[in-house]
């Protein structure tokens, strides 16, 4: 998937400046796409040159103007291509922590403790963008049961994704609740990191 794809996605939403979209790129597809804003600026500018997005200035007293961005049909035309296609790329994971812990063992006590220290600080931001997606779903929902949200929606692929960032998110703090337990009974067991 191409990030165009993901900013295509959030277009859908409605139009948006570059920085509104870096900012609500987080809200709305960060779930299972990741982007710096200048990728997105970059990406923007790419797209306006193809024809599938289109800019409208917009005059501001004592800020700089700013260009509001919205898919055009030829954009659209390329997402509705694009979700038609099948199959979608499998998950690709390319996980640098998880390659520090298949190697927690090698080094020393300091190692070691920095290992558990990169587990852990995971856990919170998982805890924190858990939190973030379950507020997030609390608007969606708006006092509406999942049923009736999904029933009467306009568009429920937003709240579809989001269920899957939560899923993620879920499984990320259990994975860290088990690997902090196992590297603390590791270290008791050695007599300390590493065994030092």
């Amino acid at each position: 998937m191409a990030l165009r794809n993901a900013v295509m996605a959030a277009l859908l939403e409605g139009e948006a400046s570059g920085y509104d979209l870096a900012k609500g790129f987080e809200a709305s597809v960060a779930n299972f796409w990741m982007a710096t804003p200048q990728q997105l600026y970059r990406e923007l500018e790419r797209m306006e040159t193809e024809g599938l997005v289109c800019a409208r200035v917009v005059q501001q007293e004592r800020r700089p103007n700013k260009r509001l961005f919205s898919l055009t049909e030829a954009g659209l035309q390329v997402l509705r291509e694009y979700v038609g296609e099948t199959p979608a790329k499998p998950l690709a994971l390319r996980d640098e922590l998880m390659v520090k812990v298949q190697c927690v063992d090698i080094g020393d006590s300091a190692d070691f403790e920095a290992v558990r220290a990169a587990v852990a600080e995971r856990h919170e931001r998982s805890t924190a963008k858990l939190a973030r997606y379950q507020r997030m779903q609390e608007r969606m929902l708006a006092g509406r049961s999942e049923e009736e949200y999904l029933a009467t929606a306009e568009r429920i692929g937003p709240y579809l994704t989001l269920l899957g960032g939560m899923a993620l998110e879920r499984a990320n703090l259990q994975w860290g609740e088990t690997v902090l337990k196992r590297l603390e009974q590791r270290a008791a067991a050695l007599g300390g990191p590493a065994g030092d």
